[in-house]
């Protein structure tokens, strides 16, 4: 049975962003519902922990070998999470057939509980499988590419959405605007400052080695779209936790809590907005370290053209990494705020949110410098100019 009256409640808090990742399969319960959403999980936090458990953060600079414990464990976590997930899926699930009056569920007991939480977490499993077979045999990163491919599963709909809809300005508007949002994300996902590294020669033996100049790309959004999951995931929460609890749909503090801070509001934008301020910096500094970029150009004999190697170098960095990323945050809160302000200011449905149209964004440019690697490394004319 289709379970689109029951989650019509949720339909703008964390489940909304789930059924994001997961092609729509969370609002049909089906055995893929998870998605690929526990392994993002897991992945961000085994990253986040690199930073502060010092045995990560040794596996972490082991290289290949390294890399491929830290991978284990993250499918071990996938996993748990996963399991965790699916049992917290069936309690929702069950509270959301009291509210909407339907039958989500049937025949509720302790078995049936295990037996949808073991489906949903083997689809996950299968689903993680198939991204990390992408990413050994084929091009680009394979988790993305599943990511982008359930968000640009929802086009046609949306775009029947768009051209069923009665706001004439709206529908003459809308192909300009996105546009214009898509010019302004490449541009932005693109841009970077290019420091000059100068490194000195070495004699060894009778030869001379080393010399030449370079340059350290630091990005504007060196954070990518994580932010914006970050922060999108916390201001679900209090309007999921209202909804869930409102007895009825008119009255009582949780029904406030999930209109205050609901999606189409001021707070919520503004929340939103500061989060992903908030997070960008500390996802910047966990995937960026100054000092240690100081000291690997400092081994390697390079150094910044003016600025002394070591700690002057660390502090310069850091300087410009400031500068770069507060522009980068702000734009990155504009792009997550405009289809609110879309849906507010014109009372249209907007199919795409910002956290979206960052992703396909990112995951086609990447795939697309992939793609015109693989050409140059085998002699033909890429498509990149």
């Amino acid at each position: 049975m289709s379970a689109d009256r029951g989650l019509r409640p949720l339909r703008n808090g964390i489940l909304g962003l789930l059924n994001l990742f997961s092609g729509g399969a969370l609002t049909r319960i089906a055995i893929f519902a998870l998605g690929i959403m526990p392994y993002i999980t897991a992945s961000i936090i085994l990253q986040l922990l690199t930073v502060v458990v010092p045995s990560l953060e040794k596996l972490q600079k082991e290289g290949e070998v390294g890399q491929a414990r830290i991978t284990q464990y993250t499918r071990y976590l996938t996993v748990g999470l996963a399991f965790a997930q699916s049992i917290g899926y069936v309690f929702l699930f069950r509270s959301l057939e009291k509210q909407a009056g339907v039958t989500l569920i049937a025949n509720f007991n302790l078995g049936k509980v295990l037996l949808i939480a073991i489906s949903l977490t083997a689809g996950t499993v299968l689903v993680m499988w198939m991204g990390e077979l992408i990413t050994q045999r084929g091009i680009g990163n394979g988790i993305s590419l599943m990511i982008f491919a359930s968000i640009v599963s929802r086009i046609p709909s949306g775009l029947q959405s768009w051209w069923n809809n009665p706001n004439a300005s709206f529908k003459v508007a809308m192909p300009f605007i996105a546009l214009a949002v898509v010019a302004a994300v490449v541009f932005v996902q693109e841009g970077q400052r290019r420091i000059p590294i100068q490194y000195a020669k070495r004699v060894i033996g009778r030869r001379m080695t080393g010399g030449g100049q370079t340059y350290l790309p630091l990005r504007v959004n060196m954070a990518g779209v994580i932010p914006v999951i970050f922060a999108a995931s916390v201001m679900a929460i209090p309007p999921t936790v209202g909804q869930l609890l409102a007895k009825n749909s008119t009255h009582g503090f949780a029904h406030g809590l999930a209109v205050f801070f609901g999606p189409g509001s001021w707070h919520y934008v503004l929340g939103e907005t500061i989060f992903i301020i908030m997070f960008t910096y500390f996802y910047t500094a966990v995937t960026f370290n100054p000092v240690d970029q100081a000291d690997n150009l400092k081994k390697y004999g390079g150094f910044i053209p003016g600025v002394r190697p070591g700690r002057p170098t660390a502090e310069f960095l850091d300087r410009i990494l400031a500068r770069l990323t507060f522009p980068g945050a702000l734009f990155l809160a504009a792009i997550a705020a405009l289809p609110t302000i879309l849906i507010t200011q014109t009372n249209s449905n907007f199919a795409f949110g910002g956290t979206s149209i960052l992703i396909v964004i990112g995951v086609a440019l990447d795939t697309m410098k992939q793609l015109e690697a693989q050409l140059m490394m085998r002699n033909y004319e890429g498509f990149l100019k």
